[in-house]
């Protein structure tokens, strides 16, 4: 058994993508898969905080500031900092909480990416709550009927290459 994903190479290259998770070559990066995955519910989210917690710090930052630029290209707004709260299941007084729910949603998300590593976890669980709320509005919205955004069809992807983990994140042979 392997699993959910592989562990992505971040340290080389990854510090260098554009706001899409691309790389200058035009290549997806594996975190930007995970990261999608998990905000879909395509992965557990379980998985994905062990995941995160066992990056270096330097790449733990690099994920952060990918995982907020996708949340402003989902169109999050500051409304969305209730519900995501609430959906990444930390307390309202945690740091991450606190300053998501402020106003200025870009000024706060580079607030959250760069609070201390003792508070990353939560960050990290809070903006994947977020990515969640405002991807999943966008999809209703705007991909309800189909679309050719890649990180919309990565169910397609999951049920043709690889089954979904079980709920300790490892896979099962079909």
């Amino acid at each position: 058994m392997t699993n959910c994903v592989p562990k992505p190479v971040l340290s080389e290259g990854a510090a260098y993508s554009n706001r899409a998770g691309h790389d200058s070559e035009g290549d997806v990066h594996e975190h930007a898969v995970i990261l999608n995955e998990l905000a879909q519910d395509l992965c557990p989210v379980s998985w994905g905080v062990v995941w995160f917690e066992g990056l270096t710090a330097e790449d733990q930052w690099v994920v952060l500031r990918d995982l907020a630029n996708y949340c402003i290209q989902a169109g999050a707004v500051v409304e969305d900092g209730p519900e995501s709260v609430l959906l990444a299941g930390i307390r309202l007084t945690h740091t991450p909480a606190v300053l998501i729910t402020r106003g200025r949603l870009a000024e706060q998300l580079a607030k959250i990416i760069n609070l201390p590593q003792d508070e990353r976890a939560k960050a990290f669980r809070l903006l994947i709550a977020l990515l969640t709320v405002a991807d999943g509005r966008r999809r209703e919205r705007y991909c309800a009927g189909g679309c050719s955004h890649a990180w919309h069809q990565l169910r397609n992807r999951r049920e043709t290459e690889r089954p979904l983990p079980n709920h300790k994140g490892v896979w099962t042979p079909k």
